[in-house]
């Protein structure tokens, strides 16, 4: 099967600081990809290159076979691509269905009129928010507001969903409902890349995990293999996990 997201020799640069050096991975459409690696590893500056937060200093990111590296945010987010955030970022400002309906208007097909109001709805209601579109961002539990931001990148329509921590800082019943959720969304043959610490979540959610360290891959492979591999035992989960 082709690849649906293609990175190849992909680095970021920052003065005399390699913090993404030659990352080369690709991704089928309707995967789920676990991409892990320890604090400061350069997974959320990947995931910023990949979704046009950050240029890259080189390499290609290929989107359908369409080299987006480089491009405006607004261009990735046109291309298929939508993405959330470690730290909630939500429009606190506008009511749930307007921050919902922004993303609906500029995602990947630029609705317009009512219909921006029913995709808007559709995401809402996708992630148990329907009932709450009247309220502001301010009234949500923490695990609504994650919902919220969810619903916002699903409303774009994107073919690759980038999610950035989105499981951090539940409680475990909230866990247990936050990877029910993507495991739906994974069956709808959403492409999914994962950056996660939650092991919990990682084995049950990812088949596949891209593990960097240091800004560069160290284990490309099947989860459980990858989480037994000795080099990602020692950068990553630490020498006294029992993989």
């Amino acid at each position: 099967m082709t690849a649906l997201l293609k990175l190849a020799d992909v680095s970021k640069r920052f003065d005399g600081l390699v913090a993404v050096n030659q990352m080369k991975f690709d991704i089928k459409k309707g995967e789920i990809v676990g991409l892990l690696g320890p604090n400061g590893s350069g997974k959320t500056t990947l995931i910023n290159l990949i979704s046009g937060a950050l240029s890259p200093s080189q390499g290609s990111i290929c989107i359908n076979g369409k080299n987006i590296a480089g491009k405006r945010a607004d261009q990735i987010a046109r291309a298929g691509v939508a993405r959330t955030f470690q730290l909630v970022r939500i429009l606190p400002s506008m009511t749930v269905l307007e921050n919902a309906r922004v993303p609906a208007a500029f995602g990947a097909k630029a609705h317009r009129g009512s219909e921006i109001d029913r995709i808007a709805l559709t995401h809402l209601k996708k992630v148990g928010l329907g009932d709450k579109a009247d309220m502001m961002p301010g009234e949500l539990t923490y695990i609504d507001q994650k919902r919220l931001e969810l619903a916002r990148a699903l409303a774009a329509e994107p073919e690759v969903l980038l999610l950035d921590e989105w499981l951090a800082g539940l409680n475990p019943s909230e866990l247990q409902d936050g990877i029910a959720l993507i495991k739906e969304l994974q069956s709808t043959g959403l492409t999914i890349l994962l950056v996660e610490h939650i092991m919990e979540a990682v084995r049950a959610l990812c088949p596949r995990c891209v593990v960097m360290n240091a800004g560069t891959l160290i284990a490309d492979g099947p989860t459980n293999e990858v989480l037994a591999n000795p080099d990602v035992v020692a950068a990553y989960l630490g020498d006294e996990y029992d993989a």
